[in-house]
């Protein structure tokens, strides 16, 4: 097995895991406010990888956690927003939503990497364009500060994807790792102090929601992004990561019984159609 296979495959796994994730928060931030919760998830991420690599973590350089703390701010202003978003949206159109990251990684590259977009990029752009408007049409359910804050969510993780692909190729996976866990608990107890009435009902649904995020979307999950995403292409990545939100639409649907009605299902489809056409297509 060729070294970019066993890296799709390995993040093809954690897109499975991630496609839960939304319903899970959903359900969750019944019982607790959104930083707080962002400030935990990560804390307990950062107490787990600190117990499972004492030694590397030991030998944490100082340009691993400049590039690790550049990570950590995308990804709590990705988790932040996303989190809030779900406050007032539901976990499927976040999730179609956030998917829209595919479409605006290219974007990024252009400005970031001077990779010109593909013809195809600018067609999925307007596909993609099209399904939002079907997805938060005023006759199913109109877009709101639950989606824009969402749409926000998806130009930081592009921006994510794009910055991890520059930084990952010469430093130590956990070293950038524990470094976002650490700057995004900070944040995240920063902010909820500054920013929210924190709640937390420690019911044991909610318990077990936490332990499931912390452990598998959060420590596992982004340990294999970072130590696996090197190995292929930021293209490559976000094509895996497209299937995300179609998994999210089925957990919704079984976990908390949202049905997104007929436009909504024509603008996620036209979004998944979109985000496949901006990457599929060639040069």
């Amino acid at each position: 097995m060729s070294t970019r296979t066993r890296a799709e495959l390995f993040l093809l796994s954690i897109t499975l895991i991630w496609g839960s994730t939304f319903a899970t928060s959903k359900y969750l931030l019944s019982s607790i406010s959104p930083f707080i919760y962002v400030g935990i998830r990560f804390g307990l991420a950062t107490i787990v990888l600190t117990l499972l690599y004492p030694g590397r973590i030991k030998k944490l350089t100082r340009i691993s956690m400049t590039k690790g703390a550049i990570l950590g701010l995308l990804l709590f202003l990705g988790f932040a927003t996303q989190t809030v978003g779900l406050l007032y949206t539901g976990a499927s159109k976040s999730a179609f939503i956030t998917g829209m990251m595919v479409v605006f990684t290219p974007i990024c590259q252009l400005l970031i990497e001077r990779r010109a977009p593909k013809v195809g990029n600018v067609i999925g752009i307007v596909l993609v364009a099209i399904g939002l408007l079907f997805l938060t049409s005023p006759a199913g359910s109109e877009f709101n500060i639950g989606d824009a804050l969402n749409l926000f969510c998806a130009v930081t993780f592009a921006l994510y994807i794009v910055y991890l692909d520059v930084f990952s190729k010469d430093q130590d996976p956990v070293h950038l790792t524990i470094s976002q866990f650490v700057v995004c608990t900070i944040l995240g107890l920063a902010s909820a102090g500054l920013f929210e009435t924190v709640t937390f009902i420690p019911t044991p649904g909610a318990l077990g929601a936490l332990l499931y995020l912390t452990i598998f979307a959060t420590v596992i999950a982004i340990s294999v992004q970072v130590r696996y995403q090197k190995d292929t292409t930021p293209t490559r990545s976000a094509i895996i990561f497209s299937i995300e939100p179609v998994l999210a639409a089925g957990f919704a649907y079984l976990l908390l019984g949202e049905i997104l009605g007929p436009w909504g299902l024509l603008g996620g489809a036209l979004i998944v159609v979109g985000v496949l056409v901006s990457e599929l297509s060639p040069g």
